[in-house]
């Protein structure tokens, strides 16, 4: 008897460009990003708007790549940081990834940041705009 773990409902017809039944339909096609369901969705999301720090933030972005194939990408913009929207965070395109997962990753880290603005200090840090010359 074998048991598979449960995957995502299909998003009603027209509302989503997530290509999931295609996705299923491919021989050999990495389908990790359809164990992401509903529920798993909200506890990722949760988890995002609740971290602890930088090295938190980084360790979940590595998670996301491992377990679901999500790559997320942080970097200060082009221009002056003053807000959390100063700072840029890509989701890249991935079949069977929701368009509304895929645009609610970024919210929760902003309002991780707006929680804990040394997440922000840090990331910034790290890209070279705060040290000192």
């Amino acid at each position: 008897m074998t048991t598979s773990a449960p995957i995502r409902q299909p998003c009603p017809p027209g509302v989503c460009d997530c290509g999931r039944d295609p996705l299923l339909e491919t021989p050999g096609a990495d389908v990790r990003i359809l164990f992401l369901t509903r529920t798993e969705e909200k506890r990722l999301i949760d988890r995002l708007e609740n971290l602890q720090s930088l090295t938190d933030l980084e360790h979940m972005k590595r998670r996301m790549f491992e377990q679901l194939g999500i790559r997320v990408d942080i970097a200060p913009g082009f221009n002056e940081v003053r807000t959390m929207r100063g700072i840029g965070i890509q989701v890249g395109e991935l079949p069977g990834l929701c368009r509304k997962t895929r645009a609610s990753i970024p919210t929760a880290i902003r309002r991780a940041m707006e929680k804990r603005p040394e997440i922000a200090y840090e990331l910034l840090n790290a890209n070279d705009l705060l040290r000192d010359t």
